[in-house]
């Protein structure tokens, strides 16, 4: 059982690609903490965005994640 990770933006290039299957955990933070250390803090920096199967989150913590899921990583928006 597992969950597709999608980074986007520069997420992409700390995560190596811009996307991977990792094993399925009971939440995102539980997710996280089985990434290598320097990209888990990278996704939880407050200005990243969250988003299950396409819906965003407001927390991390809120979702039971279920085998399939997919999990996008949407990098601060930049502008000028």
């Amino acid at each position: 059982m597992s969950v597709k990770l999608v980074f986007l933006g520069r997420l992409e290039d700390l995560a190596g690609g811009s996307s991977r299957k990792v094993p399925l955990a009971p939440s995102i933070d539980a997710v996280l903490d089985g990434l290598d250390p320097a990209l888990a803090s990278a996704l939880r920096e407050p200005r990243v965005k969250l988003a299950v199967n396409g819906i965003l989150l407001q927390d991390t913590d809120a979702p039971v994640l279920k085998d399939g899921d997919e999990i996008a990583f949407l990098p601060p928006v930049s502008g000028g």
